[in-house]
């Protein structure tokens, strides 16, 4: 018996690799600034808090509607993984040394789904 697969109207094959790793992607760049922010402390924290407003602003008013599906798979994993950062560096104004274990539990979720991955 053959299997087919149905692609998605409006999909390009960038896209559609970029849809499958997006979750893989955004937490690793989250996981990678969560890092920089420990270690660079207070005004990269504003600069991540920052970035990360722009980045979803982007994709709610640009992204989700753009033309291209990689134009809004990059947009999503853009905003991803700045709300994420977000998330950490909002957690290092709060309490320093927390935000090590953010990353690190970004880190374990990238890991999960990586070897959880049945490709």
């Amino acid at each position: 018996m053959d299997s087919t697969h149905a692609i998605e109207h409006e999909t390009s094959r960038t896209g559609r690799w970029l849809r499958e790793r997006r979750n893989r992607i955004a937490f690793w760049v989250a996981a990678a600034e969560a890092i920089l922010v420990a270690i660079f402390h207070s005004a990269s924290r504003w600069t991540v808090m920052g970035v990360a407003v722009i980045a979803v602003a982007v994709y709610l008013y640009k992204g989700r509607d753009a033309g291209s599906d990689t134009a809004r798979q990059v947009t999503w994993i853009f905003a991803a993984s700045q709300a994420l950062a977000f998330i950490a560096a909002v957690l290092a104004l709060l309490i320093g040394p927390l935000v090590l274990i953010v990353a690190a539990i970004f880190a374990v979720v990238a890991l999960f789904i990586l070897f959880t991955d049945r490709r």
